[in-house]
């Protein structure tokens, strides 16, 4: 298997879609672990977010930031999952 620390994002994943286009991408060239650590953060962030939409009334911008930053860590993580799933990442 390929040391983890060479793989890199390949940049196949859209995400923000609106009228079936999506908005954005990830970027190929990406360090995985940078990536998973990037998205750690956001998913941090929108959790505290989130947090905050559940408990305190009228923070609507709390819910959709935390859905926006949510997307974008699927994103990395799926973009991720594709390196991680390519035959040439699987030798034993």
């Amino acid at each position: 298997m390929t040391n983890p620390k060479d793989l890199k994002t390949i940049g196949l994943t859209h995400f923000s879609f609106h009228a079936n286009e999506s908005l954005f991408r990830i970027n190929a060239g990406v360090p995985v672990v940078e990536a998973l650590s990037h998205a750690s953060d956001l998913l941090h962030i929108s959790k505290l977010l989130a947090s905050d939409a559940a408990m305190v009334r009228d923070t609507d911008r709390h819910a959709w930031a935390s859905h926006y930053l949510q997307d974008m860590s699927k994103a990395i993580i799926d973009d991720v999952m594709k390196v991680l799933a390519a035959p040439c990442n699987n030798h034993a």
